[in-house]
């Protein structure tokens, strides 16, 4: 059994920020790869940012020297620090996990960001 659950969304004004938190079920070392995807109203879920067990992390390029993804080992969570925010962010972020030697994919719930004066 595996979850993942998102916290930290919500309502901030343009140039604002939010962390965004994932908690894993289980050892995050579980799984070889973990990271942040967002959809808007309408549109398909895109990639925001991963980061793998080796620390390797890669980021969109809508969001690269704004957003800063990390891992806490300690709590089982993955971290998304948004800064600079713009009302094109606003969109629902999903955790997103794949564990090793399976493969197998793993989607939390979501968090609703909304970036609005």
């Amino acid at each position: 059994q595996v979850q993942l659950v998102e916290s930290g969304g919500g309502l901030v004004q343009p140039g604002g920020s939010l962390r965004l938190s994932c908690a894993a079920s289980r050892s995050i070392f579980s799984f070889n790869s973990m990271g942040w995807y967002r959809q808007a109203p309408g549109k398909e879920r895109e990639f925001v940012a991963t980061i793998t067990t080796g620390g390797n992390i890669n980021y969109a390029d809508s969001v690269k020297g704004r957003f800063t993804i990390s891992r806490d080992d300690v709590k089982n969570t993955v971290l998304l620090q948004m800064n600079s925010l713009k009302p094109e962010d606003t969109a629902v972020y999903y955790c997103w996990a794949r564990k090793v030697f399976t493969e197998y994919e793993y989607w939390g719930q979501g968090t609703q960001v909304t970036v609005s004066s």
